[in-house]
């Protein structure tokens, strides 16, 4: 399994109205090999907002597959620049494979 991290940056107070962008249903959640996405605020930051949206995919080829579908271009069309000023300041993809795991037993 891999995770896929998209890491960002944006203005003050947009986080949280923007974290449940992330998780509306749709698309994605047909495409083979999703597992999940979860979204995390990362905390004591003072400068700006952050968002860490962690998507899990089965392989890497079926996260390639989501990124050049006509699914993933709808769905990362956004107002214009004109209709509204954007919040994000920047964002980095981070790529992960699962090494090791521990799950709770009780």
């Amino acid at each position: 399994m891999i995770i896929v991290t998209n890491r960002i940056k944006m203005k003050l107070g947009f986080a949280a109205k923007m974290a449940p962008m992330f998780t509306r249903p749709g698309a994605l959640q047909k495409m083979e090999g999703f597992v999940k996405v979860e979204v995390l605020i990362t905390k004591n930051l003072t400068e700006y907002d952050e968002l860490n949206v962690n998507m899990y995919w089965n392989t890497i080829e079926d996260f390639t597959q989501w990124k050049n579908s006509d699914a993933f271009k709808e769905a990362h069309t956004g107002p214009t620049k004109a209709e509204q000023d954007s919040p994000i300041l920047g964002s980095g993809i981070i790529i992960s494979e699962v090494a090791s795991t521990l799950e709770s037993n009780a």
